[in-house]
């Protein structure tokens, strides 16, 4: 049983998406993250220890490469199609109650921001932690993030931005957001970003990377 969960945690480090994913070429013709997690749930695993036991282990050891300059976007993006293909045979048991997550993570590019890539990179990353994900897109106005944390009340937000010209942006949603949520934690990252930049604007943290955004997470529900 353990074998099979290493399996299915290492399958999912390495991106192997299913036996027919041609990646990594070292494990082509492999079960990958799908199958595994699916034999798993057949061989009467319980499906959080899935979770916890093999796929946040399997991105965490990802994402903490990536931290350290040793894997970089395509690996993290390949894991992270990797870790879908295994949530969605878990997913079920989220609405069913029989896995709990941790807590809800709402998450947007600023207004005037198109950019995705690292806004997607730490959803999957936060989704695969076993947080539930509200990903609001890209070029977010106030309204949008005021409305989903009204849904979702006791959410973490996290805001992206790319670009030194929307950095403004994102100090006008801070504000509107501490206006009508001031004790919600708000997690921000992007290029140009800093933890300076982060307690300028009232901001609760400043990641520069998936995996931070991730422990800063594990941290508040410690």
């Amino acid at each position: 049983m353990n074998e099979l969960l290493e399996k299915l945690s290492l399958a999912v480090e390495s991106g192997k998406i299913n036996k027919m994913s041609p990646y990594p070429p070292a494990m082509k013709g492999l079960d990958g993250a799908d199958e595994l997690c699916q034999q798993a749930l057949e061989a009467g695993i319980k499906p959080d220890v899935i979770l916890n036991d093999a796929l946040i282990p399997g991105m965490g050891r990802i994402g903490k490469k990536f931290s350290d300059g040793k894997a970089f976007v395509p690996e993290m993006l390949i894991a992270a199609k990797a870790m879908s293909a295994a949530l969605k045979h878990i997913k079920p048991f989220f609405t069913s109650g029989e896995v709990k997550r941790k807590g809800v993570f709402v998450i947007g590019t600023v207004m005037g921001d198109l950019h995705d890539i690292g806004k997607n990179l730490v959803a999957m990353m936060i989704e695969g932690s076993g947080w539930e994900v509200v990903d609001l897109g890209v070029d977010v106005k106030p309204e949008k993030f005021l409305e989903a944390i009204n849904q979702h009340p006791d959410c973490v937000i996290g805001l992206s931005a790319l670009l030194t010209t929307t950095m403004v942006n994102m100090e006008v949603i801070v504000k509107q957001i501490r206006a009508h949520y001031p004790d919600n934690k708000i997690l921000v990252g992007g290029a140009p970003l800093s933890h300076d930049f982060c307690k300028k604007i009232g901001a609760t943290f400043y990641s520069a990377d998936p995996q931070g955004a991730v422990e800063f997470l594990e941290r508040s529900v410690a």
